[in-house]
């Protein structure tokens, strides 16, 4: 585990404190909590760009709902 210094001008400062006192979380929680916030955005951000892809390449497609629900392969499912 590292340490790192970080700088806040006012404005930041005002804005940690408010998140402080919302979250009821200390200042490492709040910008940890930030930092995995934003990384989510970004993997989130590669998957959908991955799939977009895909889409375009014609890799896609949908299936319709009845499809996903039919459970007549189930071994509790009463037969059709």
């Amino acid at each position: 585990m590292g340490v790192k210094s970080v700088r806040f001008n006012s404005d930041e400062e005002k804005a940690l404190d408010a998140l402080t006192g919302a979250f009821h979380m200390d200042t490492s929680a709040v910008i940890k909590k930030a930092l995995w916030e934003l990384y989510e955005d970004v993997q989130d951000k590669a998957v959908i760009e991955a799939f977009e892809l895909r889409e375009d390449a014609g890799d896609t497609g949908f299936v319709p709902i009845d499809d996903l629900l039919d459970r007549s392969d189930t071994p509790d499912s009463p037969t059709k």
